[in-house]
């Protein structure tokens, strides 16, 4: 496989290293010297001006398109009408409305396009499925999750705090990571509930998102997205009739990553335990990658695609939408 990359900040270097076999021939960046700089790890990748170059250049089959917000859709709908398979970086674009073009294009020309949520693919997640799907924790019932980060001096100042470019503030952001593994283990959300708030930073886009979603049977997810975590913190919890997941840190400044299972007893009291921890090197970006490729080789659709993407951000949508009418 034959990869270019658009976009050469923090994500698109992440993406670089996580190849696997595949080669990385071409990349594009808003800033020359970025894009240089990782062309310079691979050896013969060209540098291209400008990202319409990228899409049409013949023997790439994957483009990754690592930028801000705004330019997601476009890129990645450019890519597919040109028959390139494509990874988009979460959360795919700024509206619903937007990744429309993209599934057109990929329609057309049967490319496929897979939306980066790699934290489904975390050591503890891809655990946590596991026994998910084994039953031992009986019918879920609800998930409580948070995440958070403390952001950084001039964080108010980025490009993630002007709504034209990021469409929005934390929950876009990180909430998006919130609502697609919620949704990967309770199924559609039907009621969408939530409140946003600016309590810290002086930017026009929320620095906190509070969610409280629910599926047509009931079935409930009360999320918190925030950017005034001042230690980061990552923490969700799965709750069956007769189990728990707890699965708390993604390595790094978030602590070691870690899954606990808790297993009700019939007689009920303190439950039998079993921990799994994580210390070593974040694997996710790697295994999404690699799942991307069988993905090609099987032609199958990838999951999560444009779709998931979609629904996760009609509830962003819904929520922002539920604010502006409290200000009116």
């Amino acid at each position: 496989m034959k990869v270019a990359i658009i976009g050469c900040g923090s994500i698109g270097q992440k993406r670089a290293r996580s190849l696997g076999d595949a080669q990385l021939v071409a990349v594009c960046d808003a800033v020359p010297d970025r894009a240089a700089a990782l062309a310079k790890t691979a050896h013969g990748c060209a540098v291209a001006a400008h990202w319409e170059r990228i899409v049409s250049l013949p023997g790439i089959d994957i483009v990754i398109v690592a930028t801000s917000h705004d330019l997601l859709a476009p890129i990645a709908a450019a890519a597919a009408a040109a028959g390139k398979h494509v990874l988009i970086e979460k959360p795919g674009a700024r509206t619903a409305a937007e990744l429309e073009c993209v599934a057109q294009a990929a329609h057309r020309t049967g490319a496929l396009v897979r939306v980066g949520f790699n934290h489904r693919y975390h050591r503890a997640f891809r655990k946590a499925r596991e026994v998910f799907e084994s039953g031992v924790l009986g019918p879920l019932m609800f998930i409580r999750g948070r995440y958070g980060h403390g952001g950084r001096i001039g964080y108010d100042k980025e490009w993630r705090a002007r709504p034209e470019i990021s469409g929005g503030g934390e929950l876009i952001d990180q909430g998006m990571h919130l609502i697609d593994l919620a949704r990967w283990f309770l199924g559609e959300f039907v009621e969408h509930q939530g409140s946003i708030a600016t309590y810290f930073w002086d930017m026009p886009v929320e620095d906190n998102g509070f969610l409280l979603l629910r599926t047509g049977t009931g079935r409930t997810a009360f999320l918190h997205a925030s950017c005034t975590e001042w230690k980061n913190l990552f923490s969700f919890e799965i709750y069956g009739r007769t189990g728990k997941l707890e699965i708390n840190g993604l390595g790094g400044s978030y602590g070691t990553e870690r899954l606990a299972l808790y297993q009700m007893l019939p007689e009920m009291g303190p439950p039998p335990t079993t921990i799994w921890e994580y210390p070593m090197e974040d694997d996710s970006w790697r295994a999404e990658f690699l799942d991307f490729v069988e993905d090609i080789r099987l032609g199958r659709q990838p999951d999560p695609g444009v779709e998931a993407a979609q629904a996760a951000l009609r509830i962003v949508e819904a929520v922002y939408l539920q604010a502006e009418e409290r200000r009116s």
